[in-house]
């Protein structure tokens, strides 16, 4: 009987999902996070992961990547709340075989899941030992603020916060050059790859969005500072004094 191994820490969903493969007669094992996904995994080698990336501890990226390092030929089904495009890309780039977006239509997953595995031949051996490799984490961390960008993990006072891919390639291109102030041409050469850089807001949006999400008063701004008739520069030491606030060379 093929073999299901669903990976998701949200209860109502591994219920959906346990339901749905077991009426197609499907054996379903289910891990609510990414250590015990990848010990499940080392005992009983599944025909396809449904994956949640969304997960405690050890990231739906990490666990994604993990699976394909030690058996590339087990399909990988991505379901996500997440629905913008450098998302999927993201997921896709790691090894998911499949990216599908919730809210999602029951039959059509359980249709791509049954493709996946005949695709597969469901002739996967056990696999003894998977020990998932060391990871250096890149961390950035000032105010109440860390940021994991090799696991995509973003934290406000312990608390997760959700966060977008661009949003994280913004703030790594901050991090690497605090206290200079850039251009909006810049940021949209460098992080969007625009090489002409149309009138676009976009820009201003994702600073909007990063202060709502970490900034302790969005309204006065102290990390993330609009350089007016500039840019905008980022201060990991927390200011809002536009004195303090280096002048363009």
């Amino acid at each position: 009987m093929a073999t299901v191994l669903v990976v998701a820490d949200n209860r109502p969903m591994q219920e959906t999902l346990w339901r749905l493969f077991r009426s197609d007669s499907l054996e379903v094992e289910i891990a609510s996070d990414g250590i015990a996904a990848l010990e499940m995994f080392r005992k009983k080698t599944p025909s396809i992961v449904v994956l949640d990336p969304k997960l405690p501890g050890l990231s739906g990226n990490e666990v994604c990547r993990a699976f394909k390092e030690h058996m590339p030929s087990v399909p990988i089904a991505v379901v996500s709340a997440g629905a913008e495009v450098e998302d999927k890309v993201l997921m896709l780039e790691l090894g998911a075989d499949d990216y599908v977006t919730k809210p999602f239509s029951p039959k059509e997953l359980l249709a791509r899941v049954r493709r996946a595995i005949r695709r597969s031949g469901d002739s996967l051996h056990t696999v003894r030992n998977i020990i998932p490799n060391e990871i250096n984490h890149e961390v950035l961390a000032f105010g109440d603020i860390r940021i994991d960008f090799t696991s995509m993990h973003v934290t406000l006072r312990g608390k997760s916060i959700a966060i977008t891919t661009q949003e994280l390639k913004l703030l790594k291109f901050f991090a690497r050059s605090p206290g200079r102030v850039f251009t909006r041409d810049e940021l949209l050469r460098e992080v969007w790859g625009y090489q002409h850089c149309p009138l676009t807001r976009t820009v201003d949006n994702h600073i909007l969005k990063l202060r709502q999400k970490l900034e302790p008063d969005p309204a006065n701004p102290t990390f993330f500072l609009t350089k007016h008739g500039v840019g905008y520069i980022f201060v990991p030491s927390g200011t809002n004094d536009d004195s303090e606030v280096p002048s363009v060379n």
